[in-house]
């Protein structure tokens, strides 16, 4: 945009980007950390609200009591199920958020990205 406020619009782009940057950064690295753990401990950290003795090992294992407020059957393959694609989607928007961060960079003016290579390709 060619209007006065082209200043505000560019600030507004870099403090916005770089809000979303650190957000989806912590999103990304949260959602790894529970993959981790839950494939470690086989899952049987999800199924810790149950109050059940017969709990077994292996979260996929069934388990055969009413002692838990949920299904226990597919909670470990549906947890990784949504977890892993939330992951990349993560990933995905803060390779795009820093992008838009270093265009806001270029935009300003402001160095190590306001000249060379970055300038000429925005």
């Amino acid at each position: 945009s060619r209007s006065c406020s082209c200043r505000l619009q560019h600030w507004a782009l870099l403090s916005v980007s770089l809000l979303n940057c650190l957000l989806s950064t912590a999103c990304s690295v949260g959602l790894a950390l529970a993959i981790a753990l839950t494939v470690h401990s086989r899952g049987t950290h999800l199924v810790r609200g149950c109050n059940s003795s017969a709990l077994p090992l292996d979260a996929r294992a069934a388990i055969a009591t009413n002692d838990c407020p949920f299904n226990t059957t597919r909670i470990y393959d549906t947890a990784l199920a949504l977890w892993i694609p939330s992951l990349l989607l993560a990933a995905a928007e803060t390779v795009l958020s820093g992008r838009s961060c270093l265009v806001a960079l270029v935009f300003r003016g402001i160095e190590p990205c306001a000249h060379g290579y970055g300038t000429q390709q925005v």
